[in-house]
């Protein structure tokens, strides 16, 4: 996971925010745009083009038939199967093309959230730090953990530990800037990253060893060897203006627009969906 978050990471903080994080509109709509071609380009090459027109003319007949002939039950009732039938084998052949496009799709969709569902937490508000510790590591208790924080990072209340084994601070920012938290887990010493006020830019959400460290590629995952599972901070939505806010919004927009990329540029790319 951190090979891959790595990789994707170097190659689109290259490539996302040509005009700066604070102008989205572009990437947000520039991407799913392009997202929405490259998936006709490999509809068109893996998937079996023919087998979709014939799935979706027999689709078609079959419903046409139950409406012609509602009047014959058992006419109807077949008909309905068959279209049934050409509905499965359309699925079918959309399943190839699917599996070849979740990989890079998944990616380009991962680093717009990174970078544009969420703000840094504003300068002066109290905000939550929760670790998580690994029931499979048994050396470490809630109580020894301890929070060491940086200058400009004050604790606002006495830790909270609750009977699965969390760990929840309340900590207040004073000034803007990237931090550095370093929670101590017995001899060990994990660092989480905190983004405060300044312009707009990929925030540190989660470090874990889930596979939800592919959601938040702005720090490496969490170490096998950490006592702990996982460690975040709540962040705010950030406010798009004209798209819609927050990690929801951000997946929502962009299926919606690269959908609607690939149905509106079908015919000129010559493929069948």
């Amino acid at each position: 996971m951190n090979a891959f978050n790595a990789v994707a990471s170097t190659l689109f903080d290259v490539v996302l925010a040509p005009f700066g994080h604070r102008q989205a509109w572009f990437d947000l709509l520039v991407w799913p745009i392009l997202a929405g071609i490259v998936a006709l380009l490999v509809y068109k090459r893996v998937s079996n083009q023919a087998g979709i027109a014939r799935a979706k003319n027999g689709i078609v007949v079959n419903l046409l038939e139950v409406v012609l002939y509602r009047d014959d039950l058992a006419g109807v009732l077949g008909s309905t199967a068959r279209a049934l039938g050409h509905n499965v084998l359309y699925l079918a052949h959309n399943v190839l093309p699917m599996l070849v496009m979740i990989v890079p799709m998944t990616a380009v969709l991962v680093q717009l959230v990174a970078h544009y569902a969420l703000a840094p937490i504003a300068a002066g508000s109290v905000e939550l730090v929760t670790a998580r510790l690994d029931p499979a590591v048994t050396r470490v208790k809630p109580t020894d953990l301890r929070l060491e924080l940086p200058d400009g990072v004050v604790l606002d209340a006495p830790p909270v530990h609750t009977a699965d084994g969390e760990v929840v601070w309340r900590v207040r920012a004073e000034k803007e800037g990237d931090y550095a938290l370093k929670i101590h887990a017995g001899d060990q010493v994990i660092e989480k990253g905190l983004a405060v006020g300044g312009t707009p830019r990929k925030v540190p959400v989660m470090r874990t060893k889930s596979w939800e460290a592919l959601l938040y590629p702005a720090e490496p995952g969490m170490p096998s060897t950490s006592a702990l599972y996982s460690v975040d901070v709540a962040y705010p939505a950030r406010a798009l203006t004209f798209f819609p806010d927050g990690e929801g919004g951000i997946l929502l927009w962009f299926f919606a627009a690269s959908l609607a990329a690939g149905f509106a540029l079908k015919n000129r790319f010559g493929v069948t969906l």
